[in-house]
């Protein structure tokens, strides 16, 4: 598309942040049906892969055929549905893959860098796939065709004249196969660095910074098959019905196997209530399932003092029943510090709890009658939990809750923090890692015989403070979109800007192309569809779901470009071009076969033993997970599980003020935006818009549609997200809700989750004030002025 071609339906170029044609529908009480089925196919015509995207399909999550590139949902152990295992996202997610629209050099020579950010994030993902590598010049203005071999010379010589390789940064996406990660972990520490942020240092590191000391694990605990067979299913912080559409199906099962459903959100999503299911007549036809049997509206930050109170409850409940509520058996033989735990309880006040929670005191009640005589009790959360500030505690007290009940190392029982995308997981298996342990290091020195750094890297948050600070140079991401998925986006900017180089290996254009070091670099690669042919033979990469299963995964699509290289070969080929004949590593040898890579991945990592022959057995293989299994294992508590003394955060806000939580849309997965509509709230052709509870915009003096700025203050800096559009919505008073990427301006770099350093996107003080023109004015020269 020419630079002059306009899209009506899109922002002005020359005003990013001009907002469109808002239009409000019906929200939806219920997820998916024919209108997913209806979108999915739009989807796929919209990127003229119809035939090629829809042949694709039947090969998604099947035996034999791709892992699909959205959520780390996992899929059925054995039979698949032969109608497909995918949702809506995962064939939206497909069709940007399978997509026959193509960035070439030329397209390059006619839009420049700058002219290219001005597009919003929805415009620059749809310009189809990359063809060729690219380089951006120092003071160029254009990106131009580069080739294999020259770009990798580049990366080598700007990585070799570092005066410290501590100050390289090797970001790492979640969409990265087994193989690539562990190679890319393995020459990030060859070249001698820990600096490896990656994605789960943005959604679910609060998740693992919880588990590791506690159960001994950082991961689930659970199996897809729990989820059928189980008496309560606890929500909470998480919305399955765009995050993790394939939950819904698992739903309606243990729904129609006996399960009762609670969900705790700030907002009742649509994927929370019903769901219809659109593999079934009745599902396209007949009326939602009806999901949650309960659902309690809490307050941003209200999670704690909601779960205190539950908790208080319950302990009422077993006095007033000896021995019926709680598994005393449990915790005599399995948990340390319960009479700890116990005395906490004298000082709190079940009121003062209630009010912090905001959800009404008769629904709470409610609840705890639900756990109070429930056996096998699962508890699935989202990053509406692990992005708050104390999200760490509040998932160590959703454990002590699972303690009490001994809902843990038992079938239909047990932890579900369900994460994002598809591979996230496995990359922090594969040691992708900022702060490996002595024992990861050790293994990998006794197998390759070179000694790898010891200190902690850089995590995300600390990336991006060393890139303004000027302690790191050069910038290398394993996939992603750096900018739009981090906080702060001014700061993070500007951090960008410092830097001597930025690469991205991309299948697709991304705003972080467009924000870059002094030189960028843009490395094209396969997707997860592609076939990926290596010495004339069709390749299997391997992944790693949400509930440790490890299983192969094979693209099936011709490449849109003979220029596409994979990823495994991108690390190895940028590894031999900077380390050459100082490696000890046979990198030439992993360059070509995969089969070796999987070798050392199973003489390095606990679980992998007799790699390639099981991971070729249908389904793959489940890792060792001796917590699901009963057996808990802590350097600190031995073989018992302990209970955790918490606080209650006090969330206090000027008159003012007001909590805001990111979120995204239906039609956006990750940073990944497939459309401007938001179906199940309501929304039709516009990002920018707050959610806000109807009293509060009366009190404010607002009414619904008015144009408003926001502002942030955090570290006395004035941050500004300018022109939202107010609406009214079923939200707790004081909060309110926006999307990302269009609202990380305003999160603070320094504002993280305790212990696990995330950013704490759902816990931002905001204020929120009539739209000014000016401060449009004052806003977008600075922009201007950081891409220029």
């Amino acid at each position: 598309m020419k630079e002059d071609d306009k899209n009506p339906k899109q922002p002005n170029p020359e005003n990013p942040y001009k907002t469109l044609d808002l239009k409000l529908t019906k929200v939806k009480d219920w997820a998916a049906g024919m209108q997913g089925v209806q979108a999915s196919i739009s989807d796929l015509i919209e990127e003229k892969t119809l035939t090629r995207g829809g042949k694709a399909l039947f090969k998604m999550n099947q035996m034999g055929g791709f892992d699909c590139p959205s959520c780390a949902w996992p899929d059925p152990d054995d039979e698949r549905s032969p109608i497909g295992e995918y949702c809506e996202n995962g064939v939206k997610a497909l069709a940007e893959e399978a997509t026959t629209k193509k960035i070439t050099p030329e397209f390059f020579k006619e839009n420049s860098v700058y002219k290219l950010s001005q597009l919003s994030d929805y415009e620059i993902g749809k310009k189809g796939r990359l063809t060729d590598p690219l380089y951006l010049p120092k003071n160029g203005t254009h990106y131009e065709a580069i080739s294999w071999e020259a770009a990798f010379e580049k990366i080598a010589q700007s990585l070799n004249e570092l005066d410290s390789p501590n100050e390289a940064i090797f970001y790492t996406s979640g969409r990265t196969s087994n193989e690539a990660a562990f190679l890319y972990q393995l020459f990030a520490k060859e070249f001698g660095t820990n600096n490896m942020p990656d994605c789960s240092n943005m959604c679910h590191e609060t998740s693992g910074t919880a588990l590791r000391p506690t159960i001994g694990i950082g991961k689930g605990t659970v199996k897809l098959e729990d989820f059928y067979d189980t008496d309560l299913i606890v929500i909470i912080g998480q919305n399955p019905g765009t995050n993790a559409p394939r939950m819904l199906s698992a739903l309606e099962k243990g729904k129609k196997n006996g399960a009762k459903i609670i969900a705790i959100n700030p907002l009742p999503e649509a994927g929370l209530m019903g769901f219809k299911n659109p593999q079934e007549v009745k599902g396209i036809l007949g009326n939602p399932v009806k999901l949650a049997d309960l659902y309690l509206p809490v307050k941003i930050s209200g999670d704690m003092a909601l779960l205190k109170a539950l908790e208080m409850l319950l302990l009422d409940f077993e006095k007033k029943n000896p021995g019926k509520i709680l598994d005393q058996e449990f915790i005599h033989e399995k948990t340390t510090g319960f009479e700890a735990y116990l005395k906490q309880f004298e000082d709190y006040n079940f009121d003062q709890f209630v009010e912090e929670s905001g959800v009404p005191k008769e629904a709470i009640q409610q609840a705890a009658e639900m756990l109070a005589f429930k056996k096998r009790i699962i508890f699935c959360w989202g990053m509406g939990i692990t992005q708050q500030q104390y999200g760490v505690d509040i998932i160590k007290e959703i454990l002590n809750i699972l303690l009490l009940k001994g809902s843990i190392g038992k079938p239909g029982a047990g932890v579900c923090p369900v994460r994002g995308h598809s591979n996230v997981q496995g990359n922090r298996t594969m040691l992708i890692d900022e702060k490996p342990t002595q024992e990861q290091l050790d293994r990998l020195q006794n197998y390759f015989g070179f000694n790898p750094p010891r200190e902690k890297g850089y995590d995300v948050v600390n990336a991006i403070k060393a890139m303004h600070n000027e302690k790191a140079k050069v910038l290398f991401c394993l996939g992603g979109n750096f900018l739009s998925a981090t906080p702060d986006t001014t700061y993070t900017t500007e951090a960008l800007r410092k830097l001597n180089l930025t690469v991205s290996v991309s299948t697709k254009l991304n705003r972080t192309h467009l924000i870059h070091g002094k030189e960028s670099l843009i490395l094209p690669t396969l997707s997860r569809s592609d076939m990926d042919i290596v010495n004339g033979e069709l390749q299997i990469v391997t992944t790693e779901n949400s509930m440790g299963v490890v299983q192969d995964s094979k693209g099936i699509l011709k490449p849109v470009s003979d220029q596409l290289i994979n990823e495994t070969q991108i690390v190895c080929r940028m590894a031999m071009a900077t380390l050459g004949d100082k490696s000890v590593v046979d990198w030439a040898k992993y360059h070509n076969d995969y089969d070796a890579v999987r070798d050392a991945i199973e003489q390095c990592i606990p679980g992998f033993e007799n790699y390639n022959v099981r991971v070729r057995q249908k389904g793959g293989f489940y890792l060792p997970n001796a917590a699901r299994d009963g057996k808990f294992n802590t350097k600190q508590f031995g073989d018992r599980v302990p209970f955790t003394l918490t606080s209650a955060p006090v969330n206090t806000l000027a008159q003012d003020e007001y909590l805001m939580a990111t979120t995204r849309t239906h039609d956006q997965f990750n940073t990944t935006i497939y459309g401007l509509d938001d179906r199940y709230r309501g929304i039709k052709n516009e990002r920018r818009v707050i959610f806000m509870n109807e009293k509060d915009i009366e009190k404010a003096g607002f009414k619904n549609g008015d144009k408003v700025d926001l502002f942030n203050y955090d570290d006395g800096i004035e941050r500004i997200a300018p022109l939202f559009i107010i609406v009214p919505y079923p939200i707790p008073e004081k909060n309110t809700v926006t999307y990302f990427p269009e609202t990380n301006v305003l999160v603070s770099v320094n504002n993280v989750v305790k212990e696990s350093n995330m950013p704490a996107s759902k816990y931002v003080k905001i204020k929120i004030k009539k739209h000014d023109e000016a401060i449009y004015n004052r806003v977008n020269p600075y922009f201007k002025k950081l891409i220029l």
